[in-house]
């Protein structure tokens, strides 16, 4: 055995050299690593061995780039094409030997081999597109060119990880060994290459693939137009397509490359990539809790009580049925049970590629009850009732006395005092606020809500088991409204003050959209119902909301609201609004003024983010970054800004915030009053993202 350097050994097996990379976690590129690569084949291609397998330890093959690196100056290095360029260019066969995962650079190098071999349990992918990228190392000219231009299209604007059997099938991989046996099942295939006399395949001179694409514009123009919903917004899904046209029209592999290389370094010097990697880190970084070490004993949840089977009891439980665990439904009514368990049922039976099967073993365990008795044997009780303080100290009392020593008792508030909450039982330390979002088996973020007196491994668990059930957690302390909806507060309040002084609710929902979000406030509130929460007995007329909800104007679901609305839910300007806006703007005896997009989109904004500092002077959030994970994944933050924070620092900092807030306070008071440590911030030039709570 060679020992290359630290990552990487050569040895000989009979006739075959073997690279071995062993660089943990995932064997990223790092220079460490392309330098042993290198130096590797190098190595092999001059012995007198007649092929060369790369393999790699640990629990998978190379995972991609090392991200931390980029943008970082680094010492001089074998670039990743210098590595390509030696495995290409060998003069006996390469055999690339996959299992886990081989993404972006990973794959990127795999398709320099002249074969690869993968184990079936293997994922191969260019995932760079979640990170605002695209494939900067070959991988948007060659994988068209192995898989088909349609195909490369899905998979590299999806970033989808394609299991090793499609893979197979779409001549990403040329043969799947034995699961456990990759080695050996490598040598084998290198052996039969030898034997074969097979030919050493560039992917780079294999045209077949493109030619069946050339002069077939609409090819291009058919997928752009079937995902510009989904890729709205963002840059690098159009730059990856742009590689990929290259690689059919350029009159070479490096023609197209140049394209390839000029798109990229586009993207990663732009605002978009580094809003987008720096989010990959924040979303990681939000399961950190310092003082919640990560050896933490955990509380075991054997079995989930649900208390209420609406809209958000139902959604709730099934994240546990999905993952096969036990969930006990209380309601008051027999109707009521049964109408939140038939929905749950036609939930499952809509959702995509639905087997019955799975159907009815995720509904065998869902037991609903008209007893919160039933509580009594499970180890986590979430409650999921009316939003009112009184009704919550109530079911927590009866939990109180019900469920066994250890259980632990959440609350789905989205806005109330989980101390509050917790005082009425006598065992405050297992009491914990579990904030799902509607639909709840469908939104990705969970705000854990950390109590005073709340006990570390009840934080641990809540944490753990958020990942569990494919949720992303982010810690907040007890303060009306949490993180999200404490900052979105402030966008509403904004919003509403818009339109009684000119802005129209399209106006407004027009801005947000362009800025990224998925839909504005007002066409919110009509998707959601204006009739939440609204009283008709006690309505007067004094809101517009009121106005509204007493000409039946509901919201989608009667066909007018801030909107009027076709057969088809199609929205459009309504005459009746816009005069009711004005017939309130004439009371208060002003005029309705012309308001510009950049005040509608800074007014709704930087009081959010002016929040958000409060919230972490607080410490009512562990880091700025936690903040932008509970906007992306729970508000449709457009993650290619980053998030609040992030973008507060994008466009100025604190300094420009500061800026803007008291030019605001100085004509429309103190609403815009910006936050002790927004000025301390501003006079010390640091950013947001220095912000820990």
């Amino acid at each position: 055995m060679t020992e290359i350097n630290s990552v990487t050994t050569l040895t000989r097996e009979g006739d075959v050299d073997v690279i071995t990379l062993n660089s943990p976690p995932v064997n990223a590129l790092s220079a460490n690593v392309r330098d042993g690569l290198f130096e590797g084949f190098k190595a092999a291609a001059a012995s007198d061995s007649k092929a060369i397998v790369l393999i790699c330890d640990g629990r998978t093959f190379i995972a991609g780039a090392d991200i931390s690196e980029f943008g970082a100056p680094g010492k001089p290095s074998a670039s990743l094409p210098d590595v390509q360029n030696m495995m290409e260019n060998s003069p006996k066969p390469v055999i690339a030997a996959i299992h886990g995962t081989a993404l972006g650079g990973g794959l990127e190098v795999a398709l320099c081999a002249h074969y690869r071999v993968a184990v079936p349990s293997a994922k191969l992918g260019l995932p760079e597109v979640a990170l605002g990228l695209l494939p900067g190392a070959g991988g948007t000219q060659r994988l068209p060119r192995v898989v088909g231009v349609e195909n490369a299209l899905e998979m590299m604007t999806s970033g989808r990880h394609v299991p090793a059997k499609e893979a197979a099938s779409l001549g990403l991989v040329d043969e799947l060994v034995e699961e456990g046996k990759l080695k050996e099942g490598a040598l084998a295939f290198a052996r039969k290459c030898v034997a074969e006399n097979k030919p050493l395949v560039k992917i780079s001179e294999n045209n077949t693939k493109l030619e069946a694409a050339k002069g077939k514009p609409e090819i291009f123009a058919e997928f752009r137009k079937k995902n510009a919903r989904k890729f709205r917004g963002f840059d690098a899904p159009e730059a990856n397509i742009k590689c990929i046209e290259a690689a059919v029209n350029s009159a070479s592999f490096d023609e197209g490359l140049a394209v390839e290389r000029k798109l990229f370094m586009g993207l990663m010097t732009g605002s978009q990539s580094a809003a987008q990697r720096y989010y990959f880190f924040a979303e990681r970084t939000a399961a950190k809790i310092p003082d919640v070490p990560d050896d933490t004993p955990l509380r075991e949840i054997k079995k989930v009580g649900v208390l209420g089977a609406g809209t958000m009891g139902g959604g709730i439980s099934m994240n546990f049925a999905n993952v096969g665990i036990p969930v006990v439904i209380v309601e008051l009514k027999q109707d009521a049970l049964d109408r939140g368990l038939a929905t749950i049922r036609k939930n499952y039976e809509r959702s995509r590629g639905a087997d019955p099967a799975v159907t009815e073993k995720r509904m065998s365990l869902l037991t609903g009850s008209l007893d919160m008795n039933d509580f009594a044997d499970c180890d986590l009780i979430i409650e999921a009732v009316f939003e009112r303080m009184d009704i919550k100290k109530d079911v927590f009392t009866k939990l109180d006395a019900i469920c066994k020593p250890g259980a632990i008792l959440a609350s789905n508030t989205s806005y109330l005092n989980i101390d509050e909450i917790a005082s009425v039982t006598k065992r405050p330390q297992d009491v914990i606020g579990l904030h799902f979002f509607s639909p709840a088996n469908v939104m990705k973020l969970l705000e854990v809500i950390r109590g005073e007196k709340t006990a570390k491994d009840v934080i641990a668990t809540s944490m753990k088991l958020a990942k569990k059930i494919g949720k992303i957690a982010a810690l907040a302390g007890v303060c009306p409204g949490f993180i999200g909806n404490r900052m979105l507060s402030q966008r509403q309040r904004e919003a509403q003050k818009l339109i009684m002084e000119g802005a129209m609710p399209w106006d407004v929902d027009r801005v947000l959209y362009d800025f990224g979000f998925p839909m504005g406030p007002f066409a919110m509130s009509d998707l959601a119902g204006l009739d939440i929460g609204w009283v008709k007995e006690n309505s007067k007329g004094e809101t517009l909301r009121d106005v509204l909800c007493e000409a039946d104007r509901r919201g989608q679901k009667t066909g007018a609201g801030y909107y009027d609305y076709d057969e088809n839910r199609n929205a459009k300007p309504s005459e009746f609004t816009e005069n009711a806006i004005n017939a309130f703007i004439a009371k208060t005896g002003k005029n309705p003024r012309k308001i510009s997009d950049e005040e509608i989109l800074e007014r709704c904004i930087f009081p959010m983010i002016n929040e958000g500092v409060k919230i972490l002077e607080e410490g009512k959030a562990i880091r700025a970054s936690d903040i932008d994970v509970v906007w992306v994944n729970g508000y449709g933050w457009p993650v290619y800004r980053g998030g609040p924070m992030f973008y507060g620092d994008l466009i100025g900092g604190p300094a420009k915030v500061l800026e803007k807030m008291k030019e605001f306070q100085a004509t429309m008071g103190d609403d815009f009053k910006p936050a002790a440590l927004l000025e301390k911030l501003a006079a010390e030039g640091k950013k947001f993202g220095d912000l820990k709570g």
